[in-house]
């Protein structure tokens, strides 16, 4: 099935007041591959709707290259298969840059697609920016000149919340490890090991499970109950957060929660007061934005930027600084001047400054660690919880090595 345009693209010569009988420019095609169907609907949807704002804000200052952008939808069905299905209808449509953030799995997927592309087609390249795949393979073995990964990892995340939370008194010395099994659920669980020490914690226990195919986390619940720690560190999302915490809601469960992802929209209304004192680290909190951001953000989609939606906007943001810098005249696109051009790109937001590591492009972004609060400025879920902010960690500060394992070859 052939991917879905969103909104009405105008002729350049249109929307740009071109003279008539001009040659038309060559529009720039953004690709999203994002599951827009099955359990991780509701995820995939925010990426989406979070690229399109962005994008109609560039196309309203004039587009690039003398066009509107063009972005096209395409539903991976929450699979590496869809994925790689879609991949190459995104070929076909002459998509230059895709845009993909559930799931590790599926990034993975996707950068090797794009890798084995890009050799065959010297020329006519594809861009990959990942908004929130965490595995770090994806900036490890996997890594590639053009894939940019402008989100967290496990050890970004987890270093955040093991300082914030010790500093505050509140991580005790008894942690429990629960994440899904596959690359970004043993990348979490790996990181909370190594965090122990530095911590001063014994992790206590360590589950993996299977990933967004548990309907009921009661066992799960159960069993943390046993082990009596002090702290659950999860970097469980997409349903199997959601089922989680209402599970712990259900039983009650006395435990502080230190999480990846418990932003995401249904969690504090599944959890209840049990929320209360819950942590999070996350790229950004709202509480913390006195820019013109949430307004019109709001004003754009009816709601206010939640969730992965503002990691979604700034990568977005920083590819536009990027655009900026490169002129092709109208010409014929190319993706790898595009690439080197995002390299050297910044962005200042609320959070503090986002740029981009050359060695494996990972981008350094502030990480927030916050915490459950009643009465926020911004409640969530319609509930009267929200996250108040702990502690801001600059990207410099929280960034992980260059890994050993990136070998990225850079084009000629």
């Amino acid at each position: 099935m052939k991917g879905k345009t969103i909104g009405l693209v105008l002729g350049a010569a249109v929307a740009f007041g071109l003279p008539a009988g001009a040659a038309q420019a060559e529009a720039l095609k953004i690709g999203i591959i994002e599951s827009l169907s099955g359990p991780q609907t509701s995820t995939g949807r925010l990426f989406a709707a979070a690229a399109k704002f962005v994008v109609d804000e560039i196309n309203k200052n004039g587009g690039f290259n003398g066009a509107p952008i063009e972005v096209i939808e395409y539903d991976n069905a929450g699979g590496t298969t869809g994925a790689a299905d879609k991949f190459k209808q995104a070929v076909a449509d002459g998509v230059h840059i895709v845009l993909q953030g559930a799931s590790s799995a599926i990034a993975g997927q996707i950068t090797e697609d794009v890798r084995k592309h890009n050799i065959r087609n010297p020329g006519k390249e594809v861009m990959f920016i990942n908004l929130g795949a965490e595995a770090l393979e994806l900036t490890g073995d996997k890594c590639n000149f053009y894939h940019f990964r402008f989100t967290t990892t496990a050890p970004m995340r987890v270093n955040a919340l093991v300082n914030a939370m010790k500093k505050a008194g509140e991580l005790g010395t008894r942690v429990y490890s629960i994440n899904q099994n596959y690359s970004w659920g043993r990348d979490m669980e790996e990181a909370t090991k190594a965090a122990a020490k530095v911590g001063g914690y014994e992790v206590v226990a360590t589950v993996l499970h299977e990933v967004n195919k548990i309907q009921d986390f009661s066992p799960y619940v159960a069993k943390i109950k046993e082990a009596n720690p002090d702290t659950v560190v999860t970097g469980n999302w997409s349903n199997d957060l959601l089922l989680l915490m209402k599970a712990a809601g259900d039983a009650g469960l006395k435990v502080r929660f230190a999480t990846t992802f418990l932003d995401q929209v249904g969690n504090i209304a599944n959890a209840g007061n049990t929320a209360l004192g819950h942590y999070v680290a996350h790229p950004y909190n709202i509480e913390a934005d006195n820019s013109d951001f949430p307004e019109a953000y709001k004003a754009a989609t009816g709601h206010y930027p939640v969730y992965i939606e503002p990691q979604t906007v700034n990568a977005v943001r920083t590819l536009g600084q990027a655009l900026k810098t490169v002129d092709f005249g109208g010409g014929d696109i190319k993706v790898s001047e595009i690439a080197k051009a995002l390299e050297k790109a910044s962005l200042d937001t609320p959070m503090g400054k986002i740029t981009v590591r050359a060695e494996d492009h990972q981008a350094v972004i502030p990480v927030v660690v916050s915490k459950v609060i009643e009465n926020p400025k911004y409640p969530v879920d319609g509930t009267k919880y929200g996250f108040g902010v702990v502690e801001i960690i600059p990207g410099p500060d929280a960034i992980y090595p260059v890994q050993e394992a990136c070998k990225m070859e850079r084009p000629a």
